[in-house]
């Protein structure tokens, strides 16, 4: 086939997944592109069955990832590093693409001249995933910390090959991986787009299990942490960037943890490498501790301090979501209250990303 415009790289490590509906969704875009179809640890003729005719699409291919390691890093970089194209583009096995969405997303690259385009992201036949929670009134030229860029993790819609060549997933931890390439990104003063009126990304959860919400020890499920506090792009970013990058961190990634795991009972080793992670981020940007909610401070408290029981961090846990309390809308110092990261303009702009 003639050089594409997109390679779209999906990794795949079971013959279950619905890899036949992504392929097909990419396929209904009349660009010039590929879909690297990345087999991980299993034989491609697994997977050319499940796609049945797709797999005789000339714009279609399969390669075989064979590390061993259950973390799509290994299938997600070997896909990228094949990619010959003018953009890249990563995608779930699980996910589809609405009709003429990578068509919308390069003519919003080309009339930008944008690096990266970011795409509406919606639950398939739900709501729409109000991350990123940007300005409303920009779409174009957006800023890391302005546009709180660090709040879609998943390095989703299209990507320059040529401006980001070495950006790779991040190689140790089985989830996270996707947050240093999308760091990487955020963080690189590149021209990034909001495709706000494009056809959508749309996330499935019809996949018997999903490897991101598989309960795993505390030390596992945030492995990826400690090595974001020590990355050089964000070790050396301005203090502003850090301060939101560990506010994400602890509204989006910690809490989240601790909310999935608090039905569950916590090993005393758990609880130990949790008070470890905490302090880690505390000390990281202690300022990102003023922007959180009363409710999301009475939490760290709790992860940070072994002799807080079980039960009551777990409770934490849980009214930590009571959204709409004041509790949750007003930090402990009002002078922060309309700080950009503080809970009540981080809430306006993400009900305003839903629209």
């Amino acid at each position: 086939m003639a050089e594409p415009d997109v390679d779209v790289v999906i990794a795949v490590h079971d013959p279950a997944r619905a890899i036949d509906r992504a392929v097909a969704s990419v396929l209904r875009s009349s660009a010039a592109l590929r879909v690297t179809v990345v087999c991980h640890n299993l034989p491609s003729e697994a997977i050319a069955g499940r796609l049945g005719a797709l797999a005789d699409d000339p714009r279609v291919r399969l390669i075989e990832h064979h590390d061993g390691i259950p973390s799509p890093t290994g299938p997600f970089n070997a896909g990228l590093d094949a990619a010959t194209a003018r953009f890249t583009s990563v995608m779930g096995s699980d996910d589809e693409l609405e009709p003429g969405a990578i068509d919308a997303w390069l003519r919003v690259a080309d009339r930008d001249d944008a690096d990266v385009v970011i795409p509406p992201l919606r639950h398939a036949g739900g709501a729409t995933i109000p991350t990123p929670p940007v300005r409303p009134w920009r779409s174009r030229r957006l800023d890391g910390v302005a546009d709180r860029l660090s709040y879609r993790s998943a390095p989703l819609g299209l990507v320059s090959r040529a401006r980001f060549a070495d950006v790779r997933m991040a190689v140790g931890p089985r989830v996270g991986e996707d947050l240093e390439y999308s760091g990487r990104l955020w963080s690189s003063g590149a021209a990034i787009s909001l495709a706000r009126r494009a056809p959508a990304y749309l996330v499935h959860d019809d996949a018997p299990t999903r490897v991101t919400f598989t309960p795993r020890p505390i030390a596992d499920e945030l492995a990826y942490l400690p090595l974001l506090l020590e990355a050089p792009w964000l070790l050396g970013a301005p203090r502003p960037h850090r301060t939101a990058w560990a506010v994400k961190m602890w509204r989006i990634n910690v809490f989240g943890a601790l909310f999935y795991r608090s039905g569950h009972a916590w090993a005393p080793e758990d609880r130990r490498d949790l008070s470890v992670l905490a302090m880690a981020l505390a000390a990281f940007a202690p300022d990102a501790l003023e922007r959180l909610s009363r409710l999301e401070r009475a939490l760290v408290d709790a992860a940070g301090d072994e002799a807080v029981a079980d039960d009551d961090l777990n409770r934490r846990a849980r009214e930590r979501r009571r959204f709409a309390s004041p509790a949750a809308l007003l930090p402990r110092r009002l002078r922060y209250l309309g700080a950009r990261e503080a809970p009540l303009r981080y809430t306006i702009a993400t009900v305003l990303a839903r629209r």
